[in-house]
C-alpha cells in the first residue's frame, strides 16, 4: 500500500479550519478586537491618542470656520471631557440608517462629515473612525450636543447605545461635549499625564493661530485651592512655534523665515530658524496631525532647501574652495523647522497617520518653499551669508566625522571581533533573548558582572559622564571612547545612502539595552547624557522599544533577619513602621549612595533579576517636546534650564 504524500494530516491540538473559523466582526467589534490598528497601541501612547481623536473633531470645526474655543478637562477619576463651541453634531434622523446622526457618528465606522467636501474642506479625522473608536474603547461615553437652542444627549457602554438620543433641555449655547472613560479591559494604562496632553494642546494652538484651547486637571488642587489650568493661544502661529522650540538654542538669524502658499487647494505653511546646534529638528503636520514619519510634504521641503541654498552658494562662489561636495544634510544642520500642510484628501499610511503619501504634495511644497527662500536670500544677504557659513562648517564637520567613523569601523575589523575590551558579553547569540547593561563606573560594573546571568546578560561599564552630544561637533562624538564602545558593543553603525545618513540596526546584538546608574543626582545626570545620545544618534532603538532604564533601590530597611528594599521615601517610612512595629529605633536603614554599595546578590535581587526587577521602557510620546527638553537640559542657555528645574524638581537648589 503506497503512501499518499499529498494527503494532509490534521495537526493535533490545532483543530479543524472551516467556515466556522471565519469571524465576521460587526460594528465596533473590530476596534475592540484589534485596538492597535486604530490607536497605535494600548499603552500610555494609545491612552492619550483617544483624547487627540476627540480634540481633532473639534479642531476640524475650527478649520471649517465654526469653532473658536476648545476645552479639555481631566476629571478626578481620569475620565476626559472635550467641549467646543462648534455647530454641534447633527441629531436629526439619518435617512439611510434610520438612526439619529449623532448615534451614527458615535457607533458606525467610516461615518461622519469628513467625507463631505462641502462640510469640511480639510480634516484631520481622515478615516471617519476617530470618535467611534474612542466610543468603542471606552467603558462609558456621554455625548451632549447643544444645537439650535436645544440640548441632546446619548450615553454608550463599550460602544453600544444605552438609550436613544434624548432632548434634555434648552440652551443659548452651541457645540459638542464628549465625556469618556477609557476601558480597563482594553487599555493597559488609565492615568493621563497632564504634561503630555498639555504638549499636544500647545502644539495645536501654534498650528491654529487665533484658536483658544484650555486644559484643566481636576485630580488635585493647587495650594491656592484652584485646579491646574492653562490657556493656549497663539497669534503668530508657526513662527512662534519655532521660537518656542528654539528658546534654548543660540539663533544665527534674527527671525524665523516664514513661508505660506497655496496650490490646487493644498495650503502650505513653513517656519524655519537656523541655530548653532548640530542637529536637524524638523516637525511636520498634515491637517494638524503630527506626521512623525514625515512623507511627501517633508520630501518637498528638503528638496527645496537643498536646491535653493546650493544654488545660492554656487552662484556666489561660497563653495569654490571646498575640497569635498556639499551634501543635503549640511543645509539642514542646526535647522529647526515646522512644515504644515492642509490637504483636502490626504492619503496616510495607517490609521495613526504617521506618514503622508500624496505624491502631488512634493512639488507643491517644494515650489512654495523655493520661491519664498529665493526672495529671502536675495533680500537678506547678511543672514544668507551666516547660513552659508553654517553650512560650510557642517560640511567640514561631516567630512571629519565620516573619517572618524571609518577609523572606528576599520579598527574593529582589524581587531577581529571588534568588541570593546571592557564588555563582558553574554553567551547567547540571539538578540531577542539578550540584554546589555550600560553601567555607571567600573566598580558597579564589576558587581553587575558577578551578579548577572551570564547566559543572556552582558555588562558594559561606562567611565564617568559621557560626552554631552548636544554641545559637541559630530567628529568629536566618534572620537569619544565611551561612545565608541557603545556603538561597537551594540553592533550598530551610522551609514549613508543616497546622500542621507541612517542608523543600520541589522547587526544589533541585544534587544534590551538597560541604562543602570546610581539612584542619585549624578546618576540622573548620566542617564540624561546617555538618553540625549540615544535620542540624537540612535533614535530607532528607542522607537523600537529596545531602550530601558533600571530602577535600583534607595534603601535597605532591616530588622534581624527581616528586610525590605525601598525605592522612595514613602516606601522607607512604611517599611520602618511595618518592621519596627511601633519601635522605629529597632530598625536599621541603609541608604545606597551608589550601585557599588550593593553586593552582587543584592544587585541581582533588586535590579537585574527578570522576576523581581523593575525596568522603565523609554518611549517617545511627543518627539517635539522631547527635542525641546533635551535641548533645554543639555544646551548652552542657562535661564530656560533653571526655570525648568525649579518648576519640576522636588527639591530645587539651582546654581547657575
Amino acid at each position: 500500500m503506497s503512501e499518499d504524500k499529498n494527503k494532509q494530516t490534521p495537526t493535533p491540538g490545532r483543530g479543524d479550519y472551516d467556515a466556522n473559523n471565519i469571524q465576521a466582526l460587526e460594528g465596533l467589534e473590530a476596534v475592540r478586537k484589534r485596538p492597535g490598528m486604530y490607536i497605535g497601541s494600548t499603552d500610555t501612547k494609545g491612552l492619550h491618542h483617544l483624547v487627540y481623536e476627540v480634540i481633532d473633531n473639534s479642531i476640524d470645526e475650527h478649520l471649517a470656520g465654526h469653532c473658536t474655543h476648545i476645552e479639555t478637562i481631566i476629571h478626578p477619576d481620569n475620565s476626559i471631557s472635550v467641549k467646543d463651541n462648534g455647530r454641534g453634531i447633527p441629531v436629526g434622523m439619518h435617512d439611510k440608517l434610520q438612526k439619529s446622526a449623532l448615534e451614527v457618528v458615535m457607533t458606525v465606522l467610516h461615518a461622519g462629515g469628513k467625507f463631505d467636501k462641502d462640510t469640511y474642506k480639510v480634516s484631520g479625522g481622515l478615516h471617519g473612525v476617530g470618535v467611534s473608536c474612542v466610543n468603542a474603547l471606552s467603558s462609558h461615553l456621554k455625548a451632549e450636543v447643544h444645537r439650535e437652542g436645544k440640548i441632546y444627549m446619548q450615553e454608550y457602554q463599550r460602544g453600544k447605545p444605552m438609550t436613544d438620543v434624548a432632548e434634555i433641555g434648552t440652551t443659548e449655547k452651541r457645540g459638542t461635549i464628549v465625556t469618556f472613560s477609557p476601558d480597563p479591559e482594553i487599555l493597559e494604562d488609565l492615568v493621563y499625564s497632564y504634561t503630555v496632553l498639555a504638549a499636544r494642546i500647545r502644539e495645536l494652538a501654534f498650528l491654529n493661530k487665533g484658536l483658544h484651547l484650555t486644559l484643566t486637571d481636576e485630580r488635585e488642587k493647587k495650594e491656592d485651592g484652584e485646579f491646574p489650568k492653562e490657556v493656549f493661544y497663539s497669534e503668530g502661529g508657526l513662527r512662534e512655534f519655532v521660537e518656542y522650540l528654539d528658546e534654548s538654542r543660540t539663533k544665527i538669524i534674527e527671525r524665523p523665515i516664514h513661508v505660506t502658499g497655496e496650490k490646487d487647494n493644498v495650503q502650505v505653511e513653513v517656519a524655519m530658524q537656523y541655530n548653532t546646534s548640530y542637529s536637524e529638528n524638523l516637525h511636520s503636520y498634515v491637517n494638524n496631525i503630527n506626521t512623525r514619519d514625515g512623507g511627501t510634504h517633508v520630501s518637498g521641503f528638503r528638496r527645496a532647501v537643498n536646491h535653493i541654498f546650493k544654488k545660492y552658494g554656487e552662484d556666489n562662489k561660497f563653495f569654490s574652495k571646498l575640497k569635498f561636495t556639499i551634501a543635503g544634510e549640511d543645509f539642514r544642520e542646526g535647522l529647526t523647522a515646522v512644515v504644515s500642510v492642509k490637504v483636502p484628501e490626504p492619503q496616510f499610511k495607517g490609521q495613526t497617520k504617521g506618514e503622508l503619501g500624496n505624491s502631488e504634495v512634493v512639488a507643491i511644497v517644494s515650489g512654495c518653499v523655493r520661491e519664498a527662500l529665493g526672495h529671502y536670500l536675495e533680500e537678506n544677504p547678511k543672514e544668507a551669508k551666516r547660513i552659508i557659513d553654517k553650512v560650510i562648517l557642517a560640511a567640514t564637520a561631516r567630512h571629519a566625522a565620516r573619517k572618524a567613523r571609518e577609523m572606528v569601523q576599520r579598527k574593529n575589523v582589524l581587531s577581529g571581533t571588534g568588541l570593546p575590551g571592557k564588555l563582558s558579553d553574554c553567551s547567547s547569540k540571539d538578540p531577542a533573548a539578550s540584554e546589555i547593561y550600560l553601567v555607571e563606573g567600573d566598580s558597579a560594573g564589576g558587581t553587575a558582572k558577578q551578579g548577572r546571568d551570564r547566559f543572556f546578560q552582558a555588562i558594559l561599564p561606562l567611565r564617568g559622564k559621557i560626552l554631552n552630544v548636544e554641545k559637541a561637533m559630530e567628529h568629536k562624538i566618534y572620537e569619544n571612547e565611551e561612545i565608541k564602545n557603545m556603538f561597537t558593543a551594540l553592533g550598530v553603525s551610522i551609514e549613508e545612502k543616497d546622500g542621507e545618513r541612517f542608523l543600520n540596526t541589522e547587526k544589533l546584538r541585544y534587544h534590551k539595552i538597560v541604562i543602570m546608574c546610581d539612584a542619585d543626582v549624578d546618576g540622573s545626570h548620566i542617564v540624561t547624557l546617555i538618553l540625549t545620545f540615544f535620542f540624537r544618534y540612535m533614535r530607532p532603538l528607542i522607537e523600537n522599544g529596545y531602550v530601558y532604564i533600571a530602577a535600583p533601590p534607595l534603601y535597605l530597611v532591616k530588622k534581624g533577619k527581616q528586610f525590605q528594599y525601598c525605592w522612595n521615601e514613602e516606601e522607607r517610612v512604611a517599611a520602618v513602621k511595618a518592621l519596627g512595629k511601633g519601635n522605629d529605633n529597632s530598625v536599621g536603614i541603609q541608604r545606597y549612595k551608589g550601585l557599588g554599595e550593593m553586593n552582587a546578590e543584592q544587585l541581582w535581587d533588586t535590579t537585574m533579576d527578570p522576576d523581581t526587577r523593575t525596568l522603565r521602557r523609554v518611549t517617545i510620546v511627543d518627539a517635539v517636546e522631547a527635542d525641546r527638553v533635551f535641548s533645554m537640559l543639555m544646551g548652552d542657555e542657562v535661564p530656560p534650564r533653571r526655570a525648568f528645574i525649579e518648576a519640576n524638581a522636588i527639591y530645587a537648589n539651582v546654581d547657575a
